[in-house]
């Protein structure tokens, strides 16, 4: 292999996926960039600028432009980093996640339609190639928490969720099938009715794959979200997900108008609770119980909005 077989394989690629072509108002009205930029904001409840900066490689300059401009066009809103009073921390408005969502749109049915033209046999040799493309070129490089996306589910991921579940609570904790049905039915409800002004699920993906997952649903008390089905894949754990996802719940439960987040689980999973207390979750209510083939102690968490900061 050359440098020019690289080079003529980007090309090729570019030309096939639409990426310069800005005739198909792919991105309209903004660059290529700048819509990057809207996707990883719409990814991240609240970033950095520097944060953004250093996962887009981005000179400094270029994405001062591209923040004013979003800014003067009520895009985002910036404020002191929660971490570094140093910093200058940067979050969409609805208005901005409302443009991140239409340009998201767009590239799914650019990215459908192409797929709309491999037979179904040529698939899954596409799938191999591209993963042994990516295996190839990353060797030796350890995934980073900007690796991490998270996005909306797709056909196939709610599946996962109840089958992912399922297999690491029964491999980590002992859980039995009683915990696969709770889960499935969870899943049911969600997929057969839900309002995606008030309710969403994200997953988390990682090198083309889903590594993490977290739902934000209604719960039976007036004015309040429900946390559900947190987790976090053992092989991608340590990358600051079940951190992100959480958060995402948390930015979405306020921007939807909700009053509180509560969440119900068991003391045995000790690091989703030490993920909770730190995005100011308090724990109200505790007791031992008996389920999925063992003995648990049942744990009622709940954050209040009202009284926390944004």
């Amino acid at each position: 292999m050359t440098v020019q077989d690289i080079r003529s394989f980007n090309r090729f690629y570019t030309n096939v996926i639409g990426a310069l072509d800005y005739g198909r108002h792919l991105y309209a009205p903004y660059t290529l960039t700048e819509s990057r930029v809207l996707y990883e904001l719409a990814h991240a409840p609240r970033t950095d600028a520097a944060d953004l900066r250093a996962q887009l490689h981005l000179d400094a300059g270029y994405l001062s432009r591209i923040l004013n401009r979003f800014e003067e066009d009520g895009l985002i809103e910036r404020g002191p980093s929660e971490t570094d009073p140093r910093r200058r921390s940067v979050a969409l408005t609805g208005r901005g996640r409302e443009a991140a969502a239409l340009l998201d749109e767009r590239a799914r049915e650019t990215v459908g339609a192409l797929l709309d033209t491999v037979r179904a046999e040529d698939r899954p040799r596409l799938a191999e190639a591209m993963r042994t493309v990516r295996e190839i070129l990353g060797e030796g490089r350890a995934p980073r928490p900007e690796d991490v996306v998270l996005r909306d589910p797709a056909p196939g991921d709610l599946g996962w969720i109840v089958q992912r579940n399922a297999a690491l609570y029964a491999a980590e904790y002992g859980f039995n099938l009683d915990y696969e049905g709770l889960v499935a039915r969870i899943v049911a409800e969600y997929a057969e009715d839900h309002d995606p002004h008030l309710e969403r699920t994200w997953i988390a993906e990682l090198d083309g794959r889903p590594v993490g997952c977290v739902m934000c649903v209604r719960d039976d008390a007036p004015g309040a979200a429900r946390l559900r089905l947190l987790l976090v894949e053992p092989d991608a754990r340590g990358l600051g997900i079940g951190d992100r996802l959480v958060g995402a719940v948390v930015g979405f439960a306020r921007e939807a108008g909700y009053r509180e987040v509560v969440l119900w689980t068991n003391d045995v999973l000790a690091a989703a609770r030490r993920i909770y207390q730190r995005h100011g979750f308090v724990l109200v209510a505790e007791k031992p119980h008996r389920s999925f083939g063992q003995n648990l102690v049942g744990q009622d968490w709940r954050l209040d909005l009202l009284a926390t900061p944004e």
